[in-house]
């Protein structure tokens, strides 16, 4: 709520008129705050809209430059691009701006340090926009179930431009590589599989068999803290993205429950 302009004019229009010029003073303030709130509010929110459109172009486009790292895009990665578009509900322009992006990233004069610089504008004070992007570029590298040297690479430039350190960056590699195969792993597992299923879990949560309950809670919590929806809905999570949280949500609780029920 805005009260500055019927703060002044009531002031401004007392000290002329007493008051009835306070009173024809707090009146002019008024349509004076409400006329700029409408157009900041209007303001904001093509502010908003503008910056989620640059999100998803620096995303699709360092998504372009990572798969085309190894030499040629595999039809997986091609199909994880459309399938971020589709699930984000990209349409029309919007999505039109993406696929070029996607594009661009693949030529050989793509600028990967610029794009970061730009994205750290995009995602001024928003941490979690910051991780979910890198968290988005690594699934796009392992999308074609390979990670080549030229992807990891990229994936440390990355990091590094963010200010993310080569040991936490490896450490999120493992544990989202872990999160993808936990997630593809069905209900009738043979007990190779099983086992696999819980080092998957393991991972995810960032723990070992050897932690303690107390250890595995309190990386689950944190875990929980960073990815929960309605904790980024609040940060103003944007709606496209909420449904890769509430995939991350769900794969970091089942993970907690399967390893809670090992230690048991």
């Amino acid at each position: 709520m805005r009260i500055w302009g019927r703060f002044f004019g009531t002031l401004l229009g007392f000290m002329v008129g007493k008051i009835i010029g306070a009173v024809i003073g707090f009146y002019f303030g008024y349509k004076f705050d409400k006329g700029l709130g409408g157009d900041f509010g209007a303001f904001n929110q093509q502010n908003e809209t503008q910056r989620q459109n640059d999100f998803f172009n620096i995303t699709f486009a360092v998504m372009g430059h990572i798969t085309k790292a190894s030499g040629q895009v595999s039809e997986d990665e091609i199909a994880f691009a459309t399938a971020h578009m589709n699930r984000w509900g990209l349409s029309g322009d919007v999505r039109q701006a993406a696929q070029k992006s996607f594009r661009d990233g693949k030529q050989p004069h793509f600028n990967l340090q610029e794009q970061m610089k730009k994205l750290k504008r995009v995602c001024f004070g928003r941490k979690d926009l910051l991780q979910m992007f890198v968290e988005i570029q690594i699934q796009a590298a392992f999308a074609d179930d390979n990670l080549h040297p030229k992807e990891r690479e990229i994936l440390h430039g990355i990091g590094a431009s963010l200010g993310i350190p080569a040991r936490h960056l490896d450490f999120m590699l493992d544990r989202i590589v872990a999160g993808e195969h936990f997630h593809q792993q069905g209900s009738q597992q043979s007990p190779q599989q099983q086992k696999q299923h819980l080092s998957d879990a393991y991972k995810i949560l960032g723990v070992t068999p050897q932690s303690s309950a107390r250890d595995v809670k309190k990386a689950y919590r944190k875990l929980m803290a960073q990815h929960h929806p309605d904790k980024l809905v609040a940060k103003g999570l944007p709606p496209q993205l909420m449904e890769d949280a509430k995939q991350k949500a769900q794969d970091i609780q089942a993970a907690y429950e399967l390893v809670s029920k090992q230690a048991a």
